[in-house]
């Protein structure tokens, strides 16, 4: 570590203890030189360094200061979905997504994608390649239908930090969690049935609904607090609704996290109108807060919660590695799993296994629980600081991505389009609708890419919005 690196690093810690509280002016560059033995570049170095993780800011012949808290006062409007049960649109706009090549002249923010170069994931990579060769077989034939026991002992492990007391038999793995959410829905429906989900919602989710011939009730929902319960009942009580599917601990795309007290209700809600919760914690790991925060299924006595996740937001999606605890329809979704792509490759699981058994799991969530938060920090100062005044951002309590939202005479399907060719990329918001709305919305991604290349698209985009006339 360089001097300026360890000055740092002592700063930092002294901020995070409180010593330096929001606001308060930290020494001089010329009190600290003489304090640490150190030269005066090398104390600027520093407080540069810190600058850019927006833990301190300076101030024009007044010398730095420790950043003020975020505040969180210009959060994306409430939604106002349709008040009755649609079908699906939106798939030619999400398989278009999808098929975006990397742009590596660009800076891409449109996938849900973790940063994956983060060096804690090089026990995970040895295994993989120590297993491929040493026992190549192992990947050769066929494995558990259920997944690896392996496996599933260690998720059993993580379940127990949100609250789940769960057992090896409990646990189908699946081929990352989109399949866990599409054989979820399978389970407890019909075609023809209606869905509660949250308003805007995972496109990967919509599309699930679509492909299992399903209506979507879209539910308004606060960025702040999640998914309404009053509009919920109100929609229990007028249509037959069969299950609801919810994101509700670092939710895609708003990024909100249900307070227990909140996530308990919605379970007893589903137990009073006797129908199923699937609960997609795909992000839970990754909560800014330690510990984690429950999952709904912690609060479950009577298996009508659907618990599912992956490892693809937590290390990386090409492991596919994925699971559910379906309570009481373990049989069925075992079935539906068998008939839809069978078991799944087994040197992945054996590899997180052991990742998750040896600590390195752990290792690895920790550090990136601290980078996404100061990532996200410094991509919400960016946006405060290049584009309009009105635009409004989420204030998300995990995970690595921003919903915003914009003049409504902005469309951000138009928008794509110009920023695309300027090499930034975005998910527009009428994806995260079954109907496509919210057009003057979009997600980004904070954890991809270095800072200065995200700032560089913030402003780039501010430059494409200067172009834009509003819709009337």
């Amino acid at each position: 570590m360089t001097l300026y690196q360890d000055l740092s690093e002592r700063l930092k810690e002294h901020i995070e203890l409180g010593f330096y509280k929001p606001g308060d002016k930290l020494p001089s560059v010329r009190q600290l030189s003489h304090e640490h033995g150190v030269s005066i570049s090398t104390v600027q170095e520093a407080y540069r360094q810190l600058e850019q993780e927006i833990l301190v800011e300076a101030r024009p012949k007044s010398g730095y200061f420790v950043m003020p808290k975020q505040r969180v006062d210009n959060l994306p409007n409430v939604s106002r979905p349709p008040q009755r049960p649609l079908e699906v649109s939106q798939w030619e706009e999400v398989f278009n997504l999808l098929m975006i090549g990397d742009n590596k002249k660009g800076v891409q923010l449109q996938h849900a994608m973790p940063d994956m170069t983060a060096s804690t994931l090089k026990p995970l990579l040895k295994t993989l390649a120590d297993l491929t060769r040493q026992n190549p077989e192992l990947g050769l034939g066929y494995g558990d239908l259920r997944g690896s026991e392996e496996l599933r002992t260690q998720l059993c492990r993580l379940g127990v930090a949100s609250g789940c007391q769960l057992h090896p038999d409990d646990l189908v793995v699946t081929s990352g969690c989109q399949e866990a959410l599409s054989v979820c829905l399978r389970a407890v429906t019909d075609p023809g049935d209606i869905i509660a989900i949250e308003s805007p919602s995972f496109y990967g989710s919509m599309q699930a609904i679509k492909a299992a011939n399903l209506k979507a009730m879209e539910i308004p929902t606060h960025a702040d607090t999640g998914i309404s319960l009053e509009a919920l009942e109100l929609a229990l009580d007028q249509w037959p609704i069969k299950a609801i599917l919810v994101t509700p601990t670092c939710n895609n795309p708003l990024g909100y996290t249900m307070s227990d007290d909140k996530k308990e209700r919605l379970y007893r809600l589903a137990q009073s109108y006797d129908i199923a919760i699937i609960e997609d914690d795909i992000y839970g790991d990754i909560a800014y807060q330690f510990p984690r925060p429950r999952s709904i299924k912690s609060f479950d006595e009577d298996g009508r919660v659907l618990l599912c996740s992956s490892f693809s937001k937590t290390v990386a999606p090409g492991i596919r590695v994925g699971w559910i605890a379906p309570g009481r329809y373990r049989d069925k979704v075992t079935h539906i799993k068998y008939v839809s792509s069978s078991m799944c490759p087994t040197l992945p699981q054996l590899a997180i296994a052991k990742f998750i058994r040896l600590g390195g799991y752990d290792k690895h969530i920790r550090t990136m629980r601290q980078r996404y938060e100061k990532q996200r920090d410094h991509m919400l100062a960016a946006i405060k600081r290049y584009l309009p005044n009105d635009t409004r951002v989420s204030f998300p309590d995990g995970g690595f991505i921003l919903w915003v939202e914009l003049d409504k005479g902005i469309d951000s399907m138009k928008l794509v389009e110009q920023c695309r060719k300027e090499g930034v990329g975005f998910a527009p918001g009428p994806l995260f609708s079954a109907t496509g709305k919210y057009r003057h919305c979009f997600r980004i991604n904070f954890s991809e890419q270095g800072m200065e290349q995200r700032e560089a698209a913030i402003k780039t985009l501010a430059q494409v919005l200067l172009k834009f006339q509003p819709v009337n």
